[in-house]
């Protein structure tokens, strides 16, 4: 959010898909959320990280902003120049970003694994003149939808566990339509389908760049309660949850919780604190191109296993499983064996096949 200006990651296609040139193109839309403010945009601008395989050495990139205001006023520029423009409260207007890219050689960009894009832009009003950003990941290799040669592992006593790899998850895509494309290939009666809750929360969008959090005195202190392991151990990681939880409540978690340990009782603050606190991923917490963003927990996890499962027919659970053997089932539907499931995720198989994958790996399903 900058100052009450709001920029989505808008919608996107991939409008052309040639051996050496790709084309993505997508619409992203500002919104003025004040009640009575005018807010400016005098500048907005765009930078491109590409994610690959192979060298890039030959692979450059272009991208193009383009207003795309109510009215068409002011018009666009052939040059490519971004005109000033005023929001008023309650108002919007969009833009239309297209980047491109190319080979100089003409090689192959079957190599090309994803492009984050980062739009900065500049608000100017009541407050003064402040900037910002807006952060979205773009996947450009997508894995066969049938593997011929499926992974299944053995867990002694309890059946078998398939790791079900997708392509690099994005806020674009849909848990049901990844989960029909992926999943239900392999499934047959009876069987569960476990999601982790990290790729939930990216399908929800729910990841920001530490950049855009101003870290206030609470954060700064409550952070160094907790051991430099945790996510809530820096100043933006506790920022991210104060936003969530609120201030107060994190105050009240903190003194609790410190009060608790001296007598012997731990967890209290994750207890009073909110069921976030559990779920927040800081910087490094999960695999590029989102290692360098604060991953928040996923939301209406429960109404999503519900709508996965009336529309699948499979047995559906939301989990949070990690290489320490802790594993907690945030959702389930009805007909999910939580002792079995824990069982099964508890050697974390995911984990596994994700240490032996490339950067980017996106093992976000479990078929038992």
């Amino acid at each position: 959010m900058g100052d009450g200006l709001v920029l989505t990651r808008g919608t996107w296609s991939w409008d052309v898909c040639e051996p050496s040139r790709y084309q993505l193109c997508g619409t992203m839309q500002f919104f003025n959320i004040t009640k009575r403010n005018e807010l400016f945009i005098p500048e907005v601008q765009g930078k491109v990280r590409i994610f690959s395989r192979d060298i890039l050495d030959d692979v450059s990139s272009k991208i193009q902003i383009i207003p795309v205001h109510p009215g068409e006023k002011p018009k666009k520029r052939c040059d490519g120049y971004w005109p000033a423009y005023i929001t008023r409260a309650g108002e919007s207007t969009a833009m239309q970003v297209i980047l491109d890219i190319q080979s100089s050689r003409g090689r192959q960009l079957h190599g090309l694994q994803a492009v984050r894009l980062e739009l900065e832009y500049v608000c100017y009003g009541p407050h003064g003149r402040s900037s910002h950003a807006q952060h979205l990941v773009l996947p450009l290799s997508f894995p066969p939808v049938v593997e011929s040669n499926p992974q299944w592992q053995e867990i002694k006593g309890l059946g078998y566990v398939m790791p079900i790899r997708t392509h690099l998850l994005s806020h674009l895509d849909d848990p049901l339509q990844v989960l029909q494309t992926y999943a239900l290939p392999h499934c047959k009666a009876g069987d569960m389908i476990a999601i982790g809750e990290t790729p939930l929360a990216i399908m929800q969008g729910r990841f920001r760049h530490p950049r855009g959090l101003q870290p206030g005195l609470v954060a700064k202190l409550a952070c160094r309660c907790f051991l430099p392991t945790s996510s809530l151990a820096t100043a933006c990681g506790m920022q991210s949850l104060i936003d969530i939880s609120g201030r107060l409540r994190v105050i009240v978690a903190v003194i609790i919780a410190v009060i608790a340990r001296l007598m012997g009782i731990r967890g209290m603050f994750y207890r009073i604190a909110g069921k976030q606190a559990r779920l927040i991923d800081d910087v490094s917490g999960t695999l590029p191109p989102y290692d360098q963003y604060i991953t928040l927990g996923p939301i209406h996890v429960q109404a999503t296993v519900d709508a996965l499962k009336a529309k699948t027919g499979c047995e559906v659970a939301v989990v949070d499983a990690n290489d320490l053997r802790q594993v907690q089932i945030l959702a389930a539907s009805h007909g999910i064996n939580d002792k079995v499931l824990q069982a099964a995720l508890r050697d974390n198989p995911a984990g596994k096949v994700i240490i032996k994958e490339e950067l980017i790996d996106s093992s976000s399903f479990l078929i038992l």
